[in-house]
């Protein structure tokens, strides 16, 4: 039984050219085990072409091929690649060395795409190394080695993993006459040990160790001698089909992979860098944008939250005509429409309020400020306890006493360090009695509530500001689901007690603070995403720099996939390794763009004092969108460099 049987092979390149190259012509050819094959002939004769279809590189067109008398001339792609890894070994002219990796790694190459990484694979390979003579060399990089050291290395990786062919391609065409006669020994040697060899050479001194000589010329098979017969091998039983049982990838193949991006982007640092700085700007930008719109949605929501809640502040709108309960009206809110909204169904709490300005004066201390007169349950309403002294009760709203209850920023104005509760103020020349202190609570809109001062709503209409009317109320009700309907009360008893019209009514302006803030919250969620997209752009930006950057790399490495496919590589490894590198990138420019995001966060809010927040899910969002452009702006590269047929990616200038 022939080793390999080609039946009327014939392979035309360009068939659709005006001039067609006819590379073989009708070619039969049969090898046996353990045979030394040399293939001669002109430029142009066909015997790169013919070694590269023996070697399952390139396809035919017309005509049969066998191995091991079973017909693998239709086999699929994965299945060429697995008969190409299992059975071939090739030594090229240019060696075809990955300069990135060390020898021991190169000639490793064949065993990842064979899922064969083990100590024992790898002890093989150290042993073979040893007997090329490189043992002294294992951690040498190829640039590091002569161009006969580097022929030995291919040689030992074309053996490592025992094929029963060595195809090797003009393999001493770039070596000096020395080291040609050492790769011319060593192929000796290894046919003796019961290899078959084929070798494409131009020289004719390198046929004297050959058994056989095929020359070619014009495609066709010119004359086929052999020297002597060849020793007598027994094949071995093996199977031609993979095992169906097989593992696409191995946790030890993608760890070779990852070694192998590594390497690669150290090997182009300035690359690497531009490329990992594009994902790095965009991810910090993403950081700082959400960082700016989460925190600037959690101030409103705690300067909202600190109004109340489940309130309603009954105003008048001064945007309709007719009779208005304002100031400015002849009929105005007074205590017996607070004492009608209290008696309504599910109202909790009603505070009036009254405003105005006054000037305070403590000793030589003075300090213009606001003034607010409200109902004692203010406090409850609008969570306002003092944190130090006290609020006023009922009974001194009723007797109008005077005390006061002062905003934080007034407390310090007037009495600095000192403890102002029980100490007396004059508040446009009339003396109260400072009773507490609020803590600061900051600014929500137009309204400094550490710039006021509270006092008895009685008080300040009566014995301050002169006025008997009440401007507006606050209402608390006891549940949410309540409020539109007390909202429809609210309107119908002022109504009522004021003997309004149904166009008078309009006037009366009930607003749902829990309306308000949750028109607030989704304004500042949508600010927070807007801000989030916008900064998103720059990222995917960096993504498509990537993706013209991976294509470059592939146009670059086409040589080096060519070798790995020859070596075993399918689609699927050469998609996966592309695609671990463009994630490589992508992951290192999202961690320190992360870290660059937070600073910046960081920064903006010591030094600008805007609200800033680094939530943990914008941490995730963030490293996962740059993991997805990676997978996203990687794919195309990845499977440019995967459909590339191996013959054509070796013959790639």
């Amino acid at each position: 039984m022939a080793l390999i049987e080609l039946t009327g092979i014939s392979k035309t390149y360009n068939p659709d050219s005006n001039v067609p190259v006819h590379a073989l012509n009708n070619v039969s050819l049969s090898i046996e085990p353990g045979e030394f094959v040399a293939i001669m002939g002109p430029s142009g004769s066909g015997k790169s072409t013919l070694l590269a279809i023996l070697g399952l590189l390139d396809k035919l067109d017309t005509g049969q091929y066998k191995l091991l008398d079973k017909d693998i001339t239709n086999f699929p792609e994965n299945s060429i690649t697995h008969l190409r890894n299992k059975f071939f070994g090739f030594v090229f002219q240019m060696f075809n060395l990955l300069p990135r990796l060390n020898v021991t790694e190169n000639a490793m190459l064949p065993f990842i795409y064979a899922n064969q990484t083990s100590s024992h694979d790898r002890e093989r390979v150290v042993n073979v190394i040893k007997q090329v003579g490189l043992g002294a060399r294992l951690h040498h990089r190829p640039n590091q080695l002569s161009g006969g050291e580097q022929q030995r290395v291919a040689v030992a990786r074309a053996v490592a993993n025992q094929p029963l062919v060595v195809l090797a391609d003009e393999p001493t065409g770039n070596l000096d006459s020395k080291s040609t006669a050492e790769i011319i020994t060593l192929l000796t040697e290894l046919n003796r040990q019961g290899k078959t060899i084929i070798m494409v050479t131009h020289e004719h001194e390198l046929t004297e160790c050959a058994r056989r000589v095929i020359t070619l010329r014009d495609g066709r098979i010119e004359s086929d001698h052999n020297k002597e017969k060849p020793q007598k091998f027994d094949l071995p039983l093996v199977s031609l089909e993979k095992k169906q049982h097989e593992k696409l990838f191995t946790l030890a193949r993608i760890g070779n992979y990852c070694h192998e991006a590594i390497l690669s982007l150290f090997h182009n640092k300035l690359r690497s860098f531009l490329s990992t700085l594009g994902v790095l700007i965009g991810v910090a930008a993403v950081i700082a944008m959400l960082a700016m719109g989460t925190g600037a949605k959690m101030q409103v929501e705690e300067r909202l939250s600190a109004l109340g809640t489940n309130l309603l502040m009954v105003r008048t709108s001064r945007s309709h005509g007719g009779i208005a309960l304002g100031a400015s009206a002849v009929t105005r809110f007074n205590f017996a429409d607070m004492k009608a909204i209290e008696k309504i169904g599910s109202v909790e709490y009603v505070v009036p309020y009254v405003g105005g300005r006054a000037q305070v004066v403590y000793q030589s201390e003075n300090w213009n400020t606001s003034v607010l007169g409200v109902g004692a349950n203010y406090q409850h309403v609008r969570d306002a306890v003092p944190d130090q002294g006290r609020f006023f009760t009922e009974s001194e709203v009723n007797t109008r006493a005077k005390v006061v209850v002062l905003g934080k920023e007034v407390a310090d104005e007037l009495f600095g360090e000192q403890n102002p509760v029980g100490k007396f103020v004059r508040v446009n020349r009339v003396s109260f009695k400072v009773i507490g202190v609020f803590p600061e609570k900051g600014v929500t809109g137009w309204s400094n509530f550490d710039d006021q001062i509270i006092m008895p709503v009685t008080t300040a209409m009566y014995r301050l500001l002169g006025l008997d009317y009440i401007s507006y109320f606050d209402i608390q009700v006891k549940d949410t689901a309540s409020m539109p309907l007390v909202q429809e009360e609210i309107v119908e008893t002022i109504s009522q007690l004021h003997r309004l019209s149904a166009n008078q009514q309009e006037s009366i302006d009930v607003r749902n603070l829990a309306e308000i803030q949750e028109a607030a919250g989704e304004m500042m969620q949508a600010l927070s995403l807007l801000l989030g997209a916008i900064a998103a752009v720059s990222l995917l930006v960096g993504g498509i720099g990537i993706m013209n950057i991976m294509l470059v790399m592939v146009m670059e490495r086409t040589h080096e996939i060519g070798l790995r496919k020859a070596l075993g590589a399918k689609r699927s490894d050469i998609m996966v390794q592309f695609l671990i590198e463009t994630v490589l990138i992508c992951v290192l420019g999202g961690v320190f763009g992360i870290m660059l995001g937070s600073l910046i966060a960081i920064a903006m809010s010591m030094f600008a004092g805007w609200a800033t927040v680094v939530s943990f899910g914008s941490i995730v969002l963030a490293f996962t969108f740059s993991v997805m452009v990676g997978l996203v702006f990687g794919l195309w590269p990845a499977w440019r460099a995967a459909k590339l047929l191996p013959i054509e990616a070796l013959r790639y200038e």
